[in-house]
């Protein structure tokens, strides 16, 4: 699986915003995330008018992070390659310890 790369696009090495290098950066920090974290969960949040599909990770005590993902599909590809469990957050929502994670808000 190519992760973050456009369909048919051939970068030259650019690594201007939404290059391959900051692609490649952002698959990098999320397996480090579930590398370093306990009991992590993936859940994808669909593409809106004002931002991208994003995957957010969400360890056992409630840590979390957001990345942009291309489609809910490679979402869900990657996180099962990680064997982590992936939900689609509009049938599922957030966990709580998400939200006590950032002090209730």
């Amino acid at each position: 699986m190519k992760w973050l790369r456009r369909r048919g696009s051939k970068s030259s090495g650019s690594a201007g915003q939404g290059g391959k290098s900051s692609k490649s950066a952002d698959r990098k920090y999320l397996e480090e995330f579930v590398a370093t974290r306990r009991g992590v969960e993936a859940f994808v949040e669909p593409q809106t008018a004002v931002s991208a599909t994003t995957v957010v990770l969400v360890a056992a005590d409630g840590e979390w992070t957001r990345r942009p993902v291309p489609d809910a599909a490679t979402a869900f590809s990657w996180a099962h390659k990680q064997g982590i469990p992936c939900y689609d957050v509009n049938l599922m929502g957030y966990p709580k310890r998400m939200t006590e994670w950032n002090g209730g808000v």
